[in-house]
Formats: C-alpha cells, sequence, structure tokens
C-alpha cells in the first residue's frame, strides 16, 4: 500500500466487511432480545446495515474498484465479545443491556471510520462517493442516539446482590435499603 487512494479502498473494504457482519450480528441480536422495543430496534438497524452495504457497493462502482475479501477486526472482536459473555449463562435482561452496551461501541466505531472515509473521499474529489458515505454516516448517528436513549431505560433487574451491596462504599443508602428502612 503507496497511496492515500490504495488506503482508502482498503477502509472501504474493512467497512464493507464490517457491515456485513453486523447483518448477521444485528439479527442475533434480535432473536435473543426479550423486549419488545430492543427487538424492533436491532430489526430495523439490520435492515439499514444492509442498505449501507448497498451503498458501500455503489462506492466501488464509481471508483471502479474491485471489493476485495478482508476482515474487520474491530468489528470481529466485538462480535467475539459477545460470544463470550453468552459463556457465561446471563439472564434475559442482562442479554438486552449487553447487546445494546456493545451495540453504542459498534456505532461510535463505525462512525469514526465513516468520518476518516469522507474526509479522505473529499480530499480526492470523490464527491458521489462522499455523499453515500455521508448517508451512512447519519444513519450510524441516528442509531448511535437510539441506543443511548435504550440504554437509559434498559436496566438490569438486579443491580447487585445482598452481599455486594453491603461490600459496595456507603455513598449513601441504596433503592433496596431505603425501601426497607
Amino acid at each position: 500500500m503507496q497511496t492515500g487512494h490504495e488506503l482508502f479502498v482498503h477502509g472501504l473494504n474493512d467497512m464493507m466487511d464490517a457491515e456485513q457482519q453486523l447483518v448477521e450480528a444485528l439479527e442475533e441480536n434480535a432473536n435473543d432480545s426479550s423486549r419488545a422495543d430492543v427487538k424492533k430496534a436491532f430489526e430495523q438497524h439490520r435492515k439499514e446495515t444492509a442498505r449501507q452495504v448497498e451503498r458501500l457497493k455503489q462506492c466501488f462502482e464509481l471508483l471502479g474498484e474491485e471489493q476485495e475479501k478482508t476482515e474487520c477486526h474491530g468489528i470481529r472482536g466485538l462480535i467475539q465479545e459477545k460470544k463470550a459473555f453468552e459463556e457465561e449463562s446471563p439472564s434475559e435482561d442482562l442479554i438486552d443491556v449487553f447487546n445494546i452496551g456493545a451495540a453504542i461501541k459498534v456505532e461510535s466505531y463505525e462512525i469514526c471510520e465513516y468520518e476518516s472515509l469522507i474526509d479522505m473521499a473529499r480530499e480526492m474529489k470523490h464527491t458521489k462517493v462522499a455523499q453515500l458515505l455521508g448517508q451512512n454516516l447519519k444513519e450510524e448517528k441516528a442509531t448511535l442516539k437510539k441506543m443511548e436513549a435504550l440504554s437509559d431505560k434498559v436496566k438490569p433487574n438486579e443491580m447487585m446482590t445482598e452481599e455486594q451491596e453491603q461490600k459496595a462504599p456507603a455513598r449513601g443508602k441504596s433503592a433496596r435499603t431505603r425501601r426497607a428502612a
């Protein structure tokens, strides 16, 4: 790799793999969800991600470049985190909390990558490619906001056991302690 253009195409290939991995992962997250609102959010984002893959394909066509098989190790790592988490036999409510947190990490990763790609596309005067990537970026930012809003309302059913609460620093009484008083 010797030029900015080659780096840019590499980045597009990386994002293509990321989005393709996510189409599959988002379907799993929707299926794992115990809450209807969380399930719906992951289903909607899966459909949106499939459209983002199509936009990336258009970018390759506009550039006259062949898509190359590559692996996005960043997204692969986040997916591996989920598999490791599942081995801990989490409760249903914790699965939703974990998946929302993982989605926030993924969206943040994607936003950073799309911003970099857009900057490079503009530098190289690939206006239409920058516009297509901008659409993906706009959707990623909107999804991040949705996931952050879900994170504010989807909490674990049990934050701590009584033993864990007793070991916690006494910064004030917990809700459980206040109810008992």
